[in-house]
Order: structure tokens, then C-alpha cells, then sequence
């Protein structure tokens, strides 16, 4: 049954863990609301037919005859309606929450678009423009930002389709089922060439993948390579934590935090990723990526307790690459022990002046 709804609607493959659970709220959908139509139609044509008005009845009063019945009617109807809205919003409801709360072991890649293309990286430090390398059967978990105007991911086969926007990171979650090609399409306009963003999943068995990893694109399948040669293929990178420490040297991030425990001006990011942090208004919040990420961008919107307000807003001034490649780093030492947290005291003890640098929430 599932099969062939799916081609008398004209869906394509179902290729991820979730898409057949999404294509079964699709059918019923349609099938109650075609089933309405056709209810409504029916009760319509007999009522036309049964009650139509007769030159003998015009002379005898009509008014109230029905009246009974048809509030039965109404009433079971209202009923009848709120049950199938209440059932649709609790399906859509836990599918909105599967799609939002990836599996704990899944692969984080992270995603920026820019008009006209898709650049993926990995915490491994694989880089790719446009083809995205996964295993089939892992879960993947995009972390997704835009460096332009508003793009949005689509991977029909998947059935995910998220909105990519400047200046935020959103995410969504995929398992591919089984090794292929897949294609991303940007479904939100976004320029002269929006029709032309295009890229692909690229799902290998978990062996071809780990040959990948380590040989690059001469190791994967036929279908795998034939989809690499017609994309662009990043030049070889270092690993995202790398990558984030000389992003946060460079931004001076490195002045006011550390990374090995030591206390300083801002907190030490050893042991922060995941931690509770204890916040100046007596609440307390988890150093997230969402936490991490407004810290950069609005770092005195929430205080870390024990710190002064001495961080600027690096709004605009670190690119979103950047900013995913520091997060990446971070979470690369989330085992480190961290110091006790200790009020900077103006450089008495040899901690010199604050630079503007780092978060100090």
C-alpha cells in the first residue's frame, strides 16, 4: 500500500529513517480529506434529492422539521472534526520532534551556503563543495548558517527541508537507509542562479566510507565517483579544531580564555562544552552550541557569575565557518578538567589587561 501511494503521488524514493513515517501522515492527510470531500459531496447530493421543494408542499410549513437531526448532525460533525485535527497536530507534533532531536552518536557536519553552492565540512577535517560524503545507516546531524541571504536544504529522498539563514545556525537530521547519489536542492530563492545550487548526498556502505576517509574519492564507488566529477572538490584542510584555535588566536580569543583549565579573565573553554553554567541573574544555562554561539555575537546578553563585562559583540566580525571550527574545538577538550572559576584581578597577579577577545560569559 505504502508503495503504491507513493507512486500514484508521484513521491520520490524513500531513502531515510524517517521518510516513510513522514509519507504515512502525507497519505492519511490526503486520504481523510479526500474522504471528507467525498462524504460531504454525497450528504449534499442526497439532501438536494431528498429535501428539494415540491409545488404540493408549498403550502405546509417547513421550518423546524429537521431541526433535531441536523443538530445531532452539527454535533457529531464538530466532534468528528476536532478528533482529526487533534490526531493530525499529535503525529505532526512527534514527527517535528524526531526531526529536531537527532540520535547521540550522530555525525555533525557542519553546512554554509553562499550563493550558489553548498560547502560541507567535518569535524575530521574533511571539506567538500557541493557533494556531501556520509555513511549509509549512520545518522548525520546538520549544523547549517548562510553566509549571504536565505537558502533553504532539501534532499527529497530524505524528506528533510530546512531553512538556511545569515547569522543563525539551524539544524536538522538524515539516516540514509542505503548507498547512492542523492540530490540538494535550495527550495528558497535566493538570486539569479537559485536554480542552479545544487549539490548531492553521497551515501556509502560504512567500509567505502572509511576507504574514502582515508584514499579520497579514487576508493569509492562507480556511482560516488561519477557524482564527484561533476562537483568542485575543496582543497585539503586541516581538522575543525585546528582550525578553530588558529580562528581564535586570530580573532583574540586566546587573551582572555584558555584552553588547558587555567583561570583568566574570561572562563577557560577546557571542560565548558555541555557544562552547566551558572549565570549573574542566579539561573543557569548549557554551554551548547546555541549558548557558545550567542556568547560571540551577544555577550552581555546573559552573564556568566564570577566575570566582569568586559567582552565586545563579535557580530559580523566572524564568519560563520569560523565560528562552527571554534565550537569544534571546544568540544575537543569538553574533558579537560576546568580551574576553579577566579575573578581576573586587573593583572596584579600577572594576567595582563583584558583584551577585546573571547567570551567572558
Amino acid at each position: 500500500m505504502n508503495e503504491l501511494l507513493r507512486q500514484l503521488l508521484f513521491l520520490p524514493e524513500q531513502r531515510s529513517s524517517l521518510a516513510r513515517e513522514i509519507d504515512g501522515l502525507h497519505y492519511f492527510v490526503i486520504l481523510v480529506t479526500m474522504g471528507g470531500a467525498a462524504l460531504i459531496t454525497l450528504i449534499g447530493g442526497y439532501f438536494l434529492i431528498r429535501y428539494r421543494r415540491r409545488v404540493q408542499d408549498t403550502s405546509r410549513p417547513y421550518a423546524g422539521v429537521l431541526a433535531r437531526p441536523a443538530l445531532l448532525l452539527e454535533t457529531a460533525g464538530l466532534f468528528g472534526l476536532g478528533f482529526v485535527f487533534l490526531t493530525f497536530w499529535n503525529i505532526g507534533t512527534r514527527q517535528f520532534v524526531d526531526l529536531r532531536t537527532p540520535p547521540d552518536d550522530a555525525l555533525d557536519v557542519y553546512v554554509t551556503a553562499k550563493q550558489w553552492m553548498w560547502k560541507f565540512s567535518t569535524p575530521e577535517g574533511e571539506s567538500m563543495i557541493s557533494v556531501l560524503y556520509v555513511p549509509a545507516r549512520r545518522p548525520v546531524r546538520l549544523v547549517m548558517t548562510s553566509r549571504d541571504v536565505i537558502h533553504s536544504f532539501f534532499v527529497p529522498a530524505f524528506r528533510i527541508k530546512q531553512d538556511v539563514l545569515p547569522g543563525r545556525y539551524t539544524t536538522a537530521w538524515f539516516e540514509a537507509t542505503a548507498p547512492g547519489a542523492y540530490p540538494i536542492l535550495c527550495t528558497e530563492y535566493c538570486g539569479t542562479s537559485h536554480s542552479e545550487m545544487r549539490g548531492q548526498v553521497i551515501a556509502l556502505e560504512p567500509d567505502d566510507y572509511e576507504r574514502w576517509l582515508a584514499g579520497g574519492a579514487a576508493s569509492t564507488p562507480g556511482f560516488a565517483q561519477a557524482a564527484a566529477d561533476d562537483a568542485e572538490l575543496a582543497a585539503a584542510e586541516p581538522a575543525m579544531p585546528v582550525r578553530g584555535e588558529r580562528a581564535a588566536a586570530r580573532h583574540g580569543c586566546l587573551r582572555c580564555h584558555t584552553l588547558d583549565g587555567t583561570p583568566h579573565v574570561g572562563p577557560t573553554w577546557a571542560g565548558l562544552y555541555r557544562a552547566v553554567v551558572p549565570l549573574e541573574d542566579g539561573g543557569e544555562r548549557i554551554a551548547d552550541e546555541a549558548y557558545i554561539t550567542e556568547s560571540i555575537m551577544d555577550p552581555l546578553a546573559v552573564m556568566h557569575r564570577g566575570f566582569s563585562p568586559v567582552m565586545p559583540s563579535y557580530l559580523g566580525q566572524i564568519t560563520p565557518p569560523d565560528i562552527a571550527a571554534m565550537i569544534e574545538l571546544i568540544k575537543s577538550i569538553r574533558d579537560v578538567p576546568r580551574g576553579a572559576v577566579v575573578p581576573w584581578d586587573g593583572g596584579v597577579s600577572g594576567g595582563g589587561a583584558p583584551a577585546p577577545g573571547g567570551m567572558t560569559r
